[in-house]
């Protein structure tokens, strides 16, 4: 399974990329094959979107969403980013290649070479949603804000 977050945040006034990066830049990491993207908006410089794509089994993903969430706490980003953040999660459900220039034919979902069942999607879907629900949670209890 490949989960993908994309997370977009602003930042604050003042502040730049390089202050987002060296801020942001996990200081462990995830064990599993795991590619993040920083893209910056080009109508807004000051919004950045993060999409993380790691590839791992639906079981392993709690624990990878901890080490997030206990990455994101030692290392935080109140004084760089603005308070309001987009967060959205998901798998992919099937990778295709639009490359050929001309027509193309239609071609069943498969990510990287193996057959996606649309019908595992809804619990797969569900089971994801439970777990970044959680670690959400976690997360927020654990910020000093939250305990005060």
């Amino acid at each position: 399974m490949k989960f993908v977050a994309v997370v977009t945040r602003t930042l604050r006034e003042g502040k730049t990329y390089d202050d987002y990066r060296r801020a942001w830049f996990h200081s462990n990491g995830f064990g599993v094959p795991t590619q993040m993207y920083t893209v910056v908006n080009a109508f807004n410089p000051r919004e950045i979107i993060s999409i993380g794509i790691i590839d791992t089994e639906v079981d392993q993903l709690s624990g990878l969403l901890a080490i997030d969430v206990e990455d994101r706490l030692a290392n935080p980003l109140d004084e760089v980013i603005e308070e309001a953040i987009v967060r959205t999660f998901g798998v992919v459900a099937a990778v295709d290649d639009f490359s050929a220039a001309g027509a193309l034919d239609y071609v069943e979902p498969s990510v990287d070479g193996v057959a996606a069942d649309p019908a595992e999607l809804p619990d797969t879907l569900a089971a994801i949603a439970a777990m970044v629900s959680q670690a959400s949670d976690d997360r927020d209890r654990a910020k000093p804000s939250a305990r005060e």
